[in-house]
């Protein structure tokens, strides 16, 4: 099937937690002739939400538009769609990963992810989860983000202004920077 025969879905399912609904969804989902191109799944509280993005035919698409919703409240899920398009993805010739973990308070999230926001990075996965203290100590928060740089960034400036971040929020933080032009310069591809 070539690119332009190609249609896409975004469907994002919410609801309690319990076992055999992935598989029901995927069962559905295949059943329905789609291919799963992306998903992600995460437990929030006693829910999960399960997104995925679907490619198929017009008729394929179309199928699961018109009977996942019955079968979302069949399984009692909030289920969520919308159509997209491919999208070819720019030249992002840096990847940045970094680690956090620093006793909890408001707006660690939104720091790291603004520091991402002013040396222009995408953020391609943000994680982010509370683990309760001890007795005598604070909650902590452990933070996950891979971000992409665009070729018009050097994505190693972001190091020092982690670090200092790091250090501001008396954080501990690991960063790793890979500039694959770099590499591919450097005959590492």
């Amino acid at each position: 099937m070539t690119t332009s025969s190609q249609h896409y879905l975004v469907i994002t399912a919410l609801g309690a937690d319990r076992a055999g609904i992935v598989n029901a969804i995927t069962r559905h989902v295949s059943s329905c002739g789609c291919n799963i191109e992306d998903s992600r799944l995460a437990m929030l509280g006693e829910e999960f939400t399960f997104i995925m993005l679907l490619s198929g035919t017009w008729n394929a698409i179309t199928l699961i538009e018109s009977t996942l919703p019955l079968k979302g409240a069949e399984m009692d899920l909030l289920i969520v769609m919308k159509r997209t398009n491919a999208r070819p993805r720019p030249a992002m010739p840096a990847t940045v990963w970094v680690q956090v973990e620093v006793a909890d308070s408001p707006h660690l999230v939104e720091r790291f992810t603004a520091l991402f926001d002013s040396h222009q990075m995408n953020i391609a996965e943000l994680v982010s989860r509370t683990h309760p203290g001890d007795s005598d100590a604070l909650p902590t928060l452990f933070i996950q983000i891979t971000a992409h740089s665009p070729a018009s960034q050097d994505a190693s400036n972001i190091e020092q202004a982690f670090k200092a971040l790091c250090t501001e929020l008396n954080a501990q933080g690991s960063i790793n920077v890979v500039n694959y032009s770099q590499h591919e310069q450097d005959g590492v591809a």
